[in-house]
């Protein structure tokens, strides 16, 4: 089964609809969507229906911490730029549709993978894998081969040995890469809706099982529109800016 990875889609219509056209012509014949559905952007409403949509046509689905944000309150963590989309977007989205990121898990686990938000050893902490020793942590807290996460706005991957050896890379979108099972593996496919390693196309992944590969993606959208529309939005301007060059 071709299954497409999506992440960090923080309300951005044009760099979702873009992501999910590309999937569909790629194959892909189920989603998962790993999480931060709103904050940053100026279109909350239609993102997560559409991502109530999808999970009711089969699509896993988790809770981010700024869908967290909306439902418990943003963290102190949150910087205020965050702090400010997510109190506008509070007002954007219908009860029903906060009632709907409430019920998100915080994970799940499916054929052997488990799909989070930020990493496997503590899912509600929030804390971010930015090298091999938190990839190394996430891992070993679960007996699943691999394991997709979003909450890093750039794309990487971490396998590890039956020894315990720890590497990663940088993957080249369009290539597929080897996942098979006697190594386990971290997948970040990097953010739909804000990447932030300088590329502003947008950016998700395609695990197919029956041939243990996973090729990374990257797709160029309307980022103009995205950001005027944040800027009419009354959101701050940084948001908007920070899409043309990806960071």
């Amino acid at each position: 089964m071709k299954l497409a990875l999506i992440t960090d889609i923080h309300a951005n219509r044009e760099a979702f609809e873009a992501v999910l056209e590309q999937a569909h012509l790629h194959g892909a014949e189920r989603i998962a969507l790993l999480g931060d559905f709103v904050g940053y952007g100026a279109d909350p409403a239609w993102v997560v229906e559409r991502v109530q949509d999808l999970v009711a046509q089969g699509a896993i689905a988790v809770r981010g911490n700024h869908d967290d944000a909306i439902v418990l309150g943003p963290s102190p963590n949150l910087v205020e730029d965050a702090r400010r989309a997510i109190a506008w977007t509070r007002e954007q989205l219908s009860p029903a549709q906060i009632e709907f990121l409430a019920s998100l898990p915080y994970k799940v686990e499916d054929s052997g993978c488990l799909f989070v938000h930020a990493n496997a050893h503590a899912p509600t902490g929030w804390e971010y894998i930015t090298g091999r020793s938190e990839a190394v942590r996430s891992m070993h807290a679960t007996d699943c081969r691999h394991t997709f996460c979003g909450h890093v706005h750039h794309p990487t991957l971490y396998h590890m040995s039956s020894t315990g050896k720890i590497a990663d890379f940088k993957p080249v979108p369009g290539v597929a890469v080897p996942v098979p099972g006697h190594r386990q593996w971290l997948a970040i496919p990097g953010s739909t809706g804000q990447p932030r390693d300088g590329n502003p196309a947008a950016c998700w992944a395609m695990f197919d099982n029956a041939r243990a590969t996973l090729t990374f993606h990257r797709v160029p959208y309307d980022h103009e529109t995205t950001g005027a529309k944040i800027v009419a939005a009354g959101l701050p301007r940084t948001l908007a800016t920070r899409l043309v060059d990806g960071t």
